[in-house]
């Protein structure tokens, strides 16, 4: 037999707020939740997400470390001008 009151007490109405408003009502084990995204607001969801332009990031990091078969530019050189 299971042991009695072990459990947290259930809360099939639990209210979600995000910004002050009620998102939505789910079952928790709280009776209230205060989140900053949910799928309403993410950028993922929403269509707002941006893109990023991964390939100047790699290119940068090759260039850095010296990986790329390109000359790396004049202040990344090490040479210092006076």
């Amino acid at each position: 037999m299971p042991k009695a009151d072990i459990h947290p007490k259930w809360y099939p109405e639990a209210k979600v707020y995000c910004n002050g408003e009620v998102v939505m009502t789910i079952g928790s084990t709280k009776p209230e939740l205060h989140v900053d995204v949910w799928s309403g607001n993410h950028p993922f969801y929403t269509g707002t997400q941006k893109m990023i332009d991964t390939e100047g990031r790699v290119e940068r990091f090759m260039r850095k470390y010296g990986m790329l078969d390109d000359t790396a530019p004049a202040n990344q050189s090490g040479s210092k001008e006076k």
